[in-house]
């Protein structure tokens, strides 16, 4: 048997009943984009690889438990494991997180901590935000709602996700298309941020 040209979900009937090999070729299937996406969360190939591994026993795991219902969308609930593998990191990392000299503000050699903004550093700045802000403005309202509640309310991606009545996976790619949109608008204006 070619398991290479099984569906995603005959290859878990066939590793259901007893073919390990059927769940290494559906992984393999899907390691670039799983791996792709991690990575891209966390920028750091090491821990996107421990990362990567965390949820493939995951994976593996629910769909031994039977806890896995096929819907036509394997990769799509595996991507939610790996969100939520990542979101946990981070999560855990933010509990574990040692304050160190720099950041209470010790460091003497960091100069930056005891640099004075100019008035004309505060002016550039207040313009650049108050150019960003205009051209948020322009975003369809679904990304607008996303930036203003991300950057100016502060706001997890899971209490956006809640509060819009979406799945997190769509408040991101509303995100993502709000960042592409800006972009080309800043580009189309001739701005320059810095």
């Amino acid at each position: 048997m070619n398991l290479s040209k099984l569906s995603d979900q005959q290859l878990l009937n066939t590793h259901l009943v007893g073919n390990e090999d059927a769940m290494s070729v559906l992984i393999e299937r899907h390691r670039k984009r799983v791996f792709d996406y991690i990575n891209m969360m966390v920028k750091d190939r090491e821990l996107a690889d421990d990362l990567f591994q965390e949820t493939f026993i995951k994976v593996v795991k629910f769909i031994s438990d039977n806890r896995y219902t096929d819907n036509g969308r394997f990769l799509s609930w595996v991507l939610r494991i790996a969100h939520n593998q990542v979101i946990d990191h981070f999560r855990q990392n933010k509990q574990n997180r040692k304050i160190t000299e720099a950041d209470a503000g010790y460091d003497i050699l960091n100069s930056k901590l005891f640099a004075v903004d100019t008035i004309e550093t505060e002016i550039v700045t207040k313009q650049i935000e108050s150019d960003i802000r205009r051209l948020v403005e322009f975003l369809p309202d679904e990304q607008k709602e996303v930036v203003v509640m991300r950057y100016y309310s502060g706001m997890s991606f899971k209490e956006i996700a809640e509060s819009t009545d979406v799945s997190i996976n769509t408040a991101l790619g509303r995100m993502r298309y709000a960042l592409i949109n800006l972009r080309k608008l800043i580009h189309e204006n001739a701005m320059i941020l810095h």
